[in-house]
């Protein structure tokens, strides 16, 4: 055991005969070192009770010992992640896959801890990237197909030096190519983007930068009227002459209802009944027309 890894030293215990080490950093314990170490704290651990002091030291101790595992196996999920952070949360996913695996492993079995462990913390990773990354839900079909399409475009990209086309990729991986454009279209669905993302060389923002949402167009209510004004304009031509006088005196020239009486003889409680009455013939027919599309 190196002395620039890990300092340690014997001590008697209070429980039974067992020895323990007591180490003063178990996060800078080298993989070698921690291999051997394990198999001393797992003889003491299945010793001691759960829930004691010296259960919980032991139990902890061999969590960060073999921290150099967990990094290791999420090391091949790193191009998974955009950032440091990301990575980190893959750590901290693997670390539930090692308490697991310490939790049940038994030194009795006789099995190396570290071909006992690796399988829980990839599991738990795999698991996380499977049912928590993908911004929408996509089929676990779809989800295993887009990382073969990852590894067949790597190849032939690397044998090509071009991207390949549709029917390449299809060739490769012996599938039709709707389904190699059905598997790109999920790949869409795989991570998504804060509206509030930076995007660096824009025009926008004091520092040069503007945000994504600056290029999203945003609904304009004005369209609404646009395609009312287009569902009500057959309307309108099929309404007798009067009426079509009624709604060009009162919402193009937008005349009073006594200045429209007084134009065409009526009474304004007259005008007022008529343009109530035309407008609820007009929305029944809109909404006809809706329910017929």
């Amino acid at each position: 055991m190196s002395g620039t890894d890990v300092t340690a030293h014997r001590t008697r215990t209070t429980v039974g005969e067992a020895s323990a080490y007591d180490i003063s950093d178990p996060g800078r314990v080298a993989p070698r070192d921690a291999r051997e170490l394990s198999r001393h704290f797992f003889r003491r651990l299945a010793e001691l009770e759960e829930g004691t002091p010296e259960y919980q030291y032991t139990r902890n101790t061999l969590i960060e010992m073999n921290m150099s595992l967990v990094r290791f196996a999420a090391g091949r999920f790193r191009h998974r992640g955009d950032s440091t952070g990301d990575f980190e949360d893959i750590v901290q996913v693997g670390t539930i896959g090692l308490i697991k695996a310490i939790d049940r492993f038994e030194i009795s079995r006789e099995v190396e801890f570290t071909s006992f462990v690796l399988p829980y913390i990839t599991g738990e990773i795999k698991r996380f990237f499977r049912d928590t990354t993908w911004a929408v839900h996509v089929p676990r079909r779809l989800q295993e197909m887009r990382l073969e399409l990852a590894k067949a475009r790597d190849e032939l990209c690397s044998r090509l030096d071009r991207e390949p086309s549709t029917a390449e990729l299809a060739t490769l991986m012996d599938i039709s190519e709707a389904q190699v454009v059905e598997a790109q279209l999920a790949s869409n669905g795989y991570t998504s983007a804060s509206l509030d993302a930076a995007l660096t060389g824009g025009d926008g923002g004091q520092d040069g930068e503007s945000v994504l949402a600056d290029f999203i167009g945003v609904e304009d209510g004005a369209m609404e009227l646009v395609e009312d004004f287009q569902a009500l304009a057959p309307l309108v031509a099929r309404l007798p002459s009067r009426d079509r006088q009624l709604l060009h005196l009162r919402f193009v020239e937008e005349l009073t209802q006594a200045e429209i009486g007084e134009r065409l003889g009526y009474s304004q409680m007259h005008v007022s009944r008529l343009i109530k009455q035309l407008i609820a013939r007009l929305r029944t027919g809109m909404l006809a027309e809706a329910d017929a599309v």
